[in-house]
């Protein structure tokens, strides 16, 4: 199984809760505190979405952590260069065809609730985005965290409907292990010819205000 988790939008100069207003005024659409990432020196803010999706706002903070991740460091480098889309995140259940692949471990993380609840999953292929933007990474939810999925924190009324990227489908089925489809569900994916770097170009939300795309 694999399908579209959610898509990573680094904050811009004026910091994370002024880029989720801003982005919730666009989409008419709540977001949640997210909370931070220990292990990677960032935090974000949730926007849940139908089709157990999620926007994810991300912060890098000023934490050794976010040196040395390469979570942290792709959520940095796109911040200095004014915030914007990061990348996709695809929800696999085996992280072990991945991992042999790319010759390497996947990393935990977890997230923390206020009530004191931890989110937990492990993931793989940020380094493969920090190259290549127009990939995603791989991410496995771990069992007994269903519920606290980042899509249920709120009643989703958004959803995504398309996203536009530069790059090549074949580049990112190549990456991902040659599925028959690619992994986005009714998610329309427009492929457009680089022109400088690869990666999202935008994304389009069906929302209470109609399509928006940011």
């Amino acid at each position: 199984m694999m399908r579209l988790d959610h898509v990573s939008y680094a904050c811009g100069p004026d910091g994370l809760a002024a880029t989720a207003a801003r982005i919730g005024e666009a989409l008419g659409l709540e977001s949640v505190k997210g909370g931070v990432h220990p292990r990677f020196g960032t935090r974000n803010v949730i926007f849940p979405l139908k089709n157990r999706q999620y926007l994810e706002v991300v912060e890098v903070l000023n934490h050794p952590s976010s040196d040395k991740a390469p979570f942290g460091q792709a959520v940095r480098a796109r911040s200095e260069l004014g915030g914007g889309w990061m990348g996709w995140c695809v929800a696999v259940d085996d992280l072990a065809p991945a991992e042999e692949r790319l010759g390497r471990g996947s990393v935990p993380g977890n997230r923390k609730f206020p009530d004191g609840q931890e989110l937990t999953w492990r993931q793989i292929g940020i380094n493969g985005l920090i190259a290549d933007p127009q990939v995603p990474y791989l991410l496995r939810w771990d069992e007994g965290t269903e519920d606290l999925h980042p899509s249920k924190a709120l009643d989703p009324v958004g959803k995504i409907s398309s996203i536009s990227i530069a790059g090549s489908s074949e580049r990112v089925a190549d990456w991902l292990g040659q599925p028959e489809q690619l992994p986005v569900g009714d998610v329309d994916v427009d492929w457009q010819a680089p022109h400088g770097i690869p990666g999202i170009l935008s994304v389009t939300f069906e929302t209470p205000k109609g399509a928006i795309t940011l």
